[in-house]
């Protein structure tokens, strides 16, 4: 005596008529056309409005972190590229003179008001000491940048305008530079 299994055996069913094409008619042109209508204009303006300045303040938002972190899609023509990433980079690494220079003719403007000639004309002239150093800082900053950017990138590959960048970003506060410092004090990029 055979023991017979316990599950059934699948039954398959042969379709009669095979299917030919999509299976349902083509809807027509005035069927399509309204499926696509929508209005110009939505029902509640308000809420249509309020919903695209939210939108738009969600996308300024991520633009601005972007651009703060130094991400390259959302930076300025002017800040975009390697070249400029290592400029940025070398600046930010480097203690700068020119980062006190706004602190400095902040004091001057302060101490000028002081109604003796002589402590305004030693202000004034330690300011104008204090504006050269900073621009034979400046300087020294563009001839070793440039140097370091021929090394690394080849003369005749080098954009226009490095220097002045350079020059820019390092007369800046570095806490309000933008994008903000990648890299620490010290941090000098290979």
């Amino acid at each position: 005596m055979a023991k017979k299994s316990s599950t059934p055996e699948p039954v398959i069913e042969t379709p009669e008529e095979p299917v030919v094409g999509k299976g349902h008619a083509t809807p027509t042109r005035k069927e399509r056309e309204a499926a696509n209508q929508r209005p110009l204009v939505p029902t509640d303006r308000k809420l249509a409005s309020k919903e695209a300045r939210a939108k738009m303040q969600v996308q300024r938002d991520r633009a601005r972190v972007g651009m703060a972190n130094g991400e390259e899609k959302y930076l300025p023509m002017r800040d975009k590229g390697v070249q400029r990433r290592y400029i940025r980079d070398y600046v930010d690494a480097r203690f700068n003179l020119g980062e006190f220079l706004i602190p400095a003719m902040f004091v001057v403007i302060l101490l000028t008001l002081v109604p003796a000639p002589e402590v305004q004309a030693g202000v004034m002239l330690g300011l104008y000491a204090f504006v050269v150093l900073v621009i034979a800082d400046c300087v020294f900053l563009g001839w070793r940048l440039m140097r370091k950017l021929r090394e690394k990138f080849g003369a005749d590959k080098l954009e226009r305008g490095l220097r002045w960048y350079a020059t820019m970003r390092a007369l800046q506060f570095r806490r309000l530079r933008l994008p903000k410092p990648q890299v620490k004090r010290g941090q000098y990029p290979q």
